[in-house]
């Protein structure tokens, strides 16, 4: 990868994406899917939102293959870009195609876990209705209604709902919740006093695993 010791990126990336175009042209769907995500990973942390694309990109390979199971790991990587980007809308969207896929696959509680993120993340946007409503069309999902992920939910929309920062708290320091927090995040909403900056700390956790 002479391009990529160069620093050349962009350009590495291109000649990538032109393969993969004649990869899937030559009908060799799952070479074009490698290359795409390749290029992702190359281009990351220099251009997130050309690397989001190209995770969707190859998602879309994918799932075109019915390998739905590699398309929705493809999804993930775009869905945590977004949010570390803070494009919340965005966000949202990606989370609701991967539960989506979650569910065509009978993978029920990673479609709970997938809820969690996606009202973290309309609570962020501070979109009370978003994110009550994503709870209550969850319903549908087998097993959700009466799991104790469907009990925290509605325990921190009401006490978001109430400006009840205690039973915010109470939720997100709870054993469901506490493999996504961190040594400093219980400290960190009683400092901000904010329960909109606590849900966003708390979903950047969930969704990739950093503060």
């Amino acid at each position: 990868m002479m391009l990529k010791e160069m620093q050349k990126l962009p350009e590495a990336v291109q000649l990538i994406e032109k393969a993969s175009m004649m990869y899937l042209e030559n009908g060799t769907p799952d070479t074009a899917a490698m290359a795409l995500e390749r290029a992702g990973k190359l281009i990351e942390n220099v251009d997130p939102e050309k690397a989001v694309q190209l995770y969707q990109q190859t998602a879309n390979v994918f799932e075109n293959e019915e390998r739905l199971r590699q398309a929705v790991e493809l999804l993930g990587k775009a869905s945590r870009l977004l949010v570390r980007g803070r494009r919340f809308d965005e966000a949202a969207l990606s989370i609701q195609k991967e539960k989506n896929i979650y569910k065509e696959i009978e993978n029920y509680p990673t479609c709970y876990k997938k809820t969690i993120a996606q009202v973290l993340v309309h609570l962020h946007r501070n979109d009370y209705v978003a994110a009550e409503r994503c709870v209550r069309e969850s319903y549908s999902i087998p097993g959700f209604n009466g799991s104790e992920d469907c009990a925290a939910l509605e325990q921190l929309l009401e006490g978001y709902d109430q400006q009840d920062q205690d039973q915010v708290s109470e939720v997100c320091n709870s054993p469901l919740f506490k493999y996504m927090d961190n040594d400093n995040s219980r400290d960190h909403f009683y400092q901000s006093g904010s329960l909109h900056e606590y849900a966003r700390k708390i979903v950047n956790v969930l969704l990739y695993g950093e503060d």
